[in-house]
């Protein structure tokens, strides 16, 4: 079994992000790391091999630069290759301009599961690897908190507000994995030596057979027209309890509509 999980690599949450004045976009000059919701993504990937008693899992990422540091954290976790698209052109691509790429990078590599977080930590649109699905004509299942495959058939237990759903398709399929549902394993000393010497396969658009002007701020469907700062946060109201502060607070609620 050959499964490929979408990885991204993002600015240090840690640090705070910079936006670029010409297109407000974030700005990613600086060492990228993995995405903690494609983690969950990488550790599910390297379970459903393990209990498949064999299998590859392989990595497709799309970062500026070269960028191989988040690649490299996931290699270290167990993945045994990478795939990055890097492109100057790709610079300020929308959501379905990064699925296209990503696409036709999973389309090479023959996969029988494609797996990807819900949503990015810096862009949060949530709708990338439904995209994907689309793009390559492959069913999907998205919130997926269990998977198990079992003669080309993936079984999935679909996140919902009441619980559960339990879902079924044929594979080739692409399944997007829920943040918290699986513990992402802390890459060994011996894991971070390895992945130092795992191959990654870099491409570009050309090698892609994809067009520049179909991807990056040239083919995006959106556009960011304006950025303001946040408005400062309001001092709260301090009311000093005679006796009839639960009065207070269920005024309070009433005006919020809560009660």
């Amino acid at each position: 079994m050959k499964v490929v999980v979408c990885v991204k690599q993002i600015p240090d949450p840690a640090i705070p992000g910079e936006l670029v004045p010409e297109t407000g976009t974030l700005n990613r000059d600086d060492k990228l790391i993995l995405d903690e919701s494609d983690s969950y993504g990488v550790e599910m990937a390297l379970q459903l091999a393990e209990a498949a008693g064999g299998g590859q899992v392989s990595l497709v990422s799309m970062a500026p630069r070269s960028e191989t540091s988040g690649l490299r954290t996931a290699l270290a976790m167990g993945a045994d290759d990478a795939v990055l698209i890097s492109d100057d052109a790709l610079a300020g691509s929308d959501a379905l301009g990064t699925a296209k790429v990503l696409g036709a990078a999973i389309a090479e590599l023959e996969a029988d599961l494609v797996l990807a977080g819900v949503e990015s930590s810096d862009g949060y649109t949530g709708t990338v690897p439904e995209m994907i699905a689309g793009v390559m004509g492959l069913p999907s299942i998205t919130f997926a908190k269990q998977i198990e495959i079992s003669d080309g058939v993936a079984s999935v237990q679909r996140q919902t507000e009441a619980g559960y759903d339990q879902v079924e398709c044929a594979l080739p399929a692409v399944v997007s994995v829920t943040a918290g549902v699986v513990e992402p394993r802390y890459p060994s000393f011996k894991g971070i030596m390895a992945a130092k010497k795992k191959p990654v396969e870099g491409k570009d658009l050309a090698a892609l057979g994809i067009d520049a002007a179909a991807v990056g701020v040239a083919g995006a469907r959106q556009e960011t027209v304006e950025v303001t700062d946040a408005p400062e946060r309001e001092a709260g109201e301090i009311i000093t309890d005679e006796g009839d502060a639960h009065a207070n607070i269920v005024e309070f609620l009433t005006e919020l509509k809560v009660i």
